[in-house]
């Protein structure tokens, strides 16, 4: 959009029967020409899309959230169906409360729940585990020689004798650590789940999912019995819960800005008018989602804030630049097109500038992220029009009450006042920084600022920097549930598994169970590792067992026909059908990102060592290999990211300025705002996961706007042969308010995510909070300043 007609500020346009309706662009014309159609048709649009918006769905699936790309998930999903159910999967954990498990009245209450869970949609029941699945037995040798069965025998009645008999079983099952707590206070129902549900075709509801968990933890939760629930889909049942709580932090952040806004121009209806265009906004955004195809999940669900947020930024800017200009005595519809015309390029920038931040997500291979790079693109895509085009067209019908211009003027006129104590304290403050000793201050404390944070950002971790769920506060129920488990089990409910593919029928060689051993023996030294469990720690166990439980004779056999003897009631999960994949389960203490760097380290070094072509050792399954995978993938987009970002806004910048200098000015202080998170992130003990990666990118787009704003109206006014202090002074008067206004009210309302049940959401609200405060201050402060070295009145091009 040509700024051929652009008007300086403080320059009165004229009355509308002066004003000629053929200037301007082609499509400014088109548009404020044909403004009853153009509003016509918005309502329409409003209608049916609010009406579509009924139909969107908040849900998540288990492959969406997971790098399906990478060599570590191609391998799971490979043998997913051979792994005996270890991807998704549910841990639950009863409690006796008094006394031990072996009580007729507990094992009753883990019947009743094991009976429950079985029954319950998108559950993979073949691979469920409990005391009473007919697959946990127990292995003894008797007189009679090998002897075993379930651990609940047929025969079972509750009576003292039965009791008794299920205890020895427990003992013989090797399942103590595992199934049930070494104390003999718990015992685990494993539930592992279907991505579908195998009757409807359906994904899982983990919303309704979780809410049937917790009804059968009210029914059978008691003085007696506790009940402990951790999972993947307890996860996820828990956020979209607490998100429902994000409907509040919306209620607030729109009432926050409202207020500011009323309180900044004192007219009820422009006010109304930008925060009507910024929710229609959302709503054709929520409306276009199922539309297309698409569904909120719980990373994706504060992007209609973030849509909001972004579109009450770019039209409180076009609110004030009306509202200056009818103060100035400009006809309403004049008032609109002029700012149209001088803030169009500008507002149309940033906003590609944000669309780049999101966009650039897509590079990252995780679905979850990449539909909410798609979520937000389509929101931005939205705002082109709400607010850059039917706000004005909205503004020139309603215009500003009177009052509210009158009080404009009057405070432009004092603030551009340059005479003595006229001038604006606040705006004369920040005009020193267009001076050399306050530009130098600046320019080096930014210096100094960037070094530290940089240093600091080199300790910033990739992946969970908390055990349990990170999503979720410390003292969250589940995170509570998850120390419980941690506390009570080897076999905690962080699981890595290590596949290893041998050729048919050679899973229980002796070469591959000596080399399995090998691996379990440098995994059991890393600090994080609790226990681990493979087919050769079962054969030594049992070959011990079939010799009078003699310690001496704790090793592998030799011999093929004893191996064969033990792996015939070996449990499922640890070999398949076919023998040729055998896997090696590492129960971790927490799945932090060193403590999974530590496993994927030792697992890749003792692959390249002792792999072959008959024996390979293939990272990883498991919820923490997944995870480790992910941390991976997280760790290589976040440099790509930033990257393509920066790249993006520079390109996007220098169209818009056609000036190398202005855009290193606007640039730098980005830099600065991402370098001085990534150490707040390192301060806070955030990790970059996949709900931490997109704020930084986001960060960046949206942090632009600032700049962009400032910049535009500076270049110029330096153009028309103004300093660089009169052009500056110029541009906080007609932008630079809405810029501090826009920035602390948006750091207002995302800060109080703060208090979100959720903890990715509330250190989503901190960082986001400090990127748009302080890349207002970059835009306020550190743009100045690099300008007093770089901008000179009339050597820029026009824009």
């Amino acid at each position: 959009m040509s700024h051929a007609h652009a008007m300086p500020a403080g320059v009165v346009i004229g009355d509308l029967a002066a004003f000629d309706s053929r200037s301007g662009s082609l499509g400014e014309r088109l548009l404020f020409n044909n403004r009853l159609v153009i509003v016509v048709l918005c309502l329409i649009t409003t209608l049916v899309l609010g009406y579509q918006s009924l139909g969107l769905s908040l849900n998540a699936a288990f492959e969406k959230m997971i790098p399906t790309g990478h060599p570590y998930i191609a391998n799971f999903l490979e043998n997913r169906s051979q792994l005996a159910g270890m991807g998704n999967t549910l841990r639950i954990a009863v409690e006796a409360k008094e006394g031990k498990i072996f009580d007729a009245e507990y094992l009753d209450t883990v019947r009743k729940i094991n009976d429950e869970l079985f029954l319950l949609p998108g559950v993979d029941r073949p691979y469920m585990k409990s005391l009473w699945t007919p697959a946990v037995r127990w292995t003894g040798v008797t007189e009679d020689g090998l002897d075993g069965g379930p651990v609940v025998p047929d025969d079972y009645d509750g009576s003292p004798d039965s009791l008794e008999q299920v205890r020895l079983n427990v003992e013989r099952s090797g399942e103590i650590g595992q199934l049930v707590a070494a104390n003999y206070k718990s015992s685990i129902v494993l539930v592992p789940l279907q991505e579908k549900i195998a009757e409807t075709g359906a994904r899982i509801d983990y919303a309704q999912l979780s809410e049937r968990i917790e009804e059968l933890r009210a029914k059978y939760e008691s003085d007696r019995v506790g009940i402990h629930v951790t999972g993947f889909a307890k996860v996820v049942g828990d956020l979209l819960a607490g998100l429902q709580q994000v409907m509040v932090f919306f209620a607030i952040a729109i009432a926050i800005c409202t207020a500011v806004l009323y309180w900044y121009t004192r007219c009820l209806r422009s006010t109304l008018l930008v925060v009507l265009c910024s929710m229609i906004a959302v709503v054709w955004l929520l409306g276009l989602l199922p539309t297309l195809g698409y569904e909120l999940d719980p990373y994706s669900v504060l992007v209609p804030f973030l849509v909001f947020a972004i579109g009450m930024s770019h039209g409180a800017q076009k609110m004030n630049g009306i509202m200056q200009d009818i103060g100035r005595g400009t006809h309403k519809l004049v008032a609109a097109r002029y700012t149209f015309r001088r803030l169009f390029l500008a507002g149309m920038t940033a906003l590609l500038a944000d669309a780049v931040g999101f966009a650039v997500l897509m590079v990252i291979d995780i679905q979850v992220i990449q539909d909410l790079a798609v979520t937000a693109s389509i929101g931005v895509a939205v705002l082109i029009f709400t607010n850059l085009v039917l706000l004005p067209i909205l503004l020139s019908y309603t215009g500003v009450s009177p009052v509210a211009a009158e009080r404009s003027l009057r405070a432009e006129t004092m603030e551009a006042n340059d005479s003595g104590h006229g001038k604006h304290a606040f705006w004369a403050f920040l005009d020193l920084f267009t001076q050399r000793k306050w530009a130098t201050i600046a320019v080096a404390a930014g210096v100094v600022m960037g070094f530290v944070g940089l240093a600091t950002s080199f300790q910033l971790k990739i992946g969970d920097t908390d055990p349990g769920a990170p999503e979720l506060r410390a003292d969250s129920r589940y995170n509570r549930d998850n120390a419980f488990m941690v506390t009570n089990y080897a076999a905690s409910s962080d699981v890595y598994i290590v596949m290893v593919k041998t050729p048919q029928y050679a899973c229980a060689h002796y070469d591959t169970l000596m080399s399995v051993d090998a691996l379990e023996r440098e995994l059991q030294q890393l600090p994080g590792v609790e226990a681990t469990s493979s087919l050769a720690g079962l054969a030594k166990v049992s070959h011990a067992g079939m010799n009078e439980g003699s310690l001496k004779w704790f090793e592998i056999p030799r011999s093929q026909d004893m191996l064969n003897a033990i792996i015939t009631r070996a449990p499922r999960e640890l070999f398949n059908q076919n023998c040729d994949l055998t896997t090696v389960y590492v129960y971790l203490k927490d799945h932090k990102a060193d403590t999974l760097t530590s496993v994927v380290n030792t697992v890749e070094a003792f692959a390249a060592q002792h792999g072959s072509d008959e024996i390979r050792f293939l990272n990883a399954a498991g919820n923490a290999g997944i995870e480790a995978a992910t941390n991976i993938v997280v760790r290589k987009a976040n440099v790509e990211m930033l990257f393509l970002v920066y790249a993006a806004v520079i390109v996007l910048a220098f169209i818009t300025f056609r000036s190398w200098r202005a855009v290193i000015c606007a640039v730098l202080p980005l830099m600065l705002t991402s370098v001085l998170c990534e150490a707040l992130m390192v301060w806070l003990n955030i990790g970059v996961k996949v709900a931490t990666l997109p704020v930084i990118a986001l960060g960046v787009g949206i942090g632009v706007d600032y700049a962009l704003y400032v910049m535009t109206v500076t270049l110029a006014q330096l153009k028309h042969g103004m300093s660089l202090s009169e052009a500056y002074y110029k541009a906080l008067l007609f932008t630079g308010k809405v810029v501090v206004l826009t920035g602390i009210t948006l750091g207002i309302a995302v800060a109080t995510w703060t208090f979100s049940p959720i903890k990715f959401q509330a250190d989503m609200g901190i960082l986001l909070a400090f990127m748009f405060v302080w890349n207002m201050l970059g835009a306020l402060i550190l743009l100045p300043a690099l300008g007093h070295f770089l901008l000179r009145p009339k050597k820029t091009v026009a824009i």
